[in-house]
């Protein structure tokens, strides 16, 4: 069996994966070098998958400095799922009502979902720039009382990322940091829950992490469904129900290509910077051949929303890209336009395809 990866994947979802991980993906499928048996017909209660998630969890722990005041559990659901579950586990009688940034698309879907819950507070909204910045998370007037302050690190749609930034020490912190997690180092003790599904930087879909301090576990009221409880996923070790034992199975080859060829998240996050770098300067030496949705000081590493200014140039770049074999520029549904998304393991050789191709289009066009 040979890998074939001809195609650059700029996708926002599935993203690509490290051709080293997809090569022993490939040959896990047939039989794992440990078991002799398939990847895809291991049994969740087997010895090697509960050795496998005890390394995905070390890993993990070791990579971010994770303290021993958080636990770890991998779930299924998404982060769509978790958006009903953190107001169901967190909020409360005993608090005033948790705080949400809406800021983008899918901090607007966490909010909406969490009010389906519980009576949740907004305490910044960017409607009124088209989601084009961020706030200071500082300067945020957060009532003390409030169960939580909840936000999404990367605006995967519109292409906003906060930076490492001050927040408010007096209220637990939450963060859907889905689409850069694993992409730099991260303060984790300033947050009382960090999660993150798969599919950006962490593997196929299927499973989501979350880091949850044990203070936060605390407040967890007796008498909720055991499958929305964190409390059971922790007890259980990831395994309440059958877990997706394929997609931690990667999750866990990536930790390792980030432990042992990247070599952390200093090093991952410097190369994602060089790669950001070099299609935002693309777009500077272009002028006003190309727009870019988010303003300078909270473009993200990760997905950058840009048009050529005419919904017709959009589709034709999207296809000219396609001739040369790059895929997933399609922007959202939401925005239209094109997205094209930098996650860890797009190649420096990648984007520097993806800018020429940037820099011959627009000059054909001009």
């Amino acid at each position: 069996m040979t890998t074939r990866c001809n195609e650059l994947n700029f996708s926002g979802g599935p993203g690509a994966l490290p051709a080293s991980v997809l090569l022993q993906t490939q040959h896990a499928i047939e039989a794992l070098p440990e078991t002799g048996l398939s990847v895809l017909g291991m049994s969740h209660r087997s010895e090697w998958f509960l050795s496998l998630v005890e390394e995905a969890s070390q890993n993990l722990r070791a990579l971010l400095g994770l303290s021993d005041d958080y636990e770890i559990a991998f779930m299924q659901g998404g982060s769509s799922l978790q958006f009903a579950t953190i107001p169901m586990n967190f909020a409360g009688a005993r608090w005033a009502p948790p705080q949400y940034i809406s800021s983008g698309y899918w901090s607007r879907r966490a909010t909406a979902e969490a009010q389906r819950v519980y009576r949740c507070g907004v305490a910044w909204d960017g409607e009124r720039t088209r989601y084009s910045e961020l706030p200071d998370l500082a300067k945020l007037d957060i009532d003390p009382r409030a169960a939580y302050l909840h936000y999404v690190s990367n605006e995967t749609v519109e292409g906003l990322q906060f930076g490492a930034q001050e927040a408010p020490s007096n209220v637990a912190l939450i963060a859907d940091m889905s689409s850069d997690f694993l992409s730099a180092p991260v303060d984790t003790e300033r947050y009382s829950m960090i999660y993150a599904h798969a599919q950006k930087n962490l593997g196929p879909s299927g499973v989501t992490v979350a880091l949850v301090k044990r203070a936060l576990l605390e407040r967890i009221p007796d008498g909720l469904p055991a499958i929305l409880d964190y409390r059971t996923h922790i007890t259980h070790r990831s395994n309440y129900n059958t877990p997706p034992v394929f997609a931690i199975y990667v999750l866990t080859l990536v930790s390792r290509w980030l432990r042992d060829e990247i070599g952390g998240l200093h090093a991952m996050r410097a190369i994602n910077e060089q790669k950001s770098a070099m299609i935002y300067g693309t777009f500077e030496s272009l002028g006003d051949a190309v727009r870019i949705h988010a303003k300078a000081p909270w473009r993200s590493h990760m997905n950058v929303a840009f048009s050529f200014g005419d919904e017709r140039l959009d589709r034709a770049f999207v296809e000219f890209a396609g001739e040369r074999h790059m895929t997933g520029l399609e922007g959202h549904r939401s925005l239209g336009g094109i997205r094209a998304s930098l996650y860890n393991a797009v190649t420096g050789e990648a984007v520097a395809a993806l800018c020429e191709a940037i820099r011959e289009f627009a000059i054909k066009r001009h």
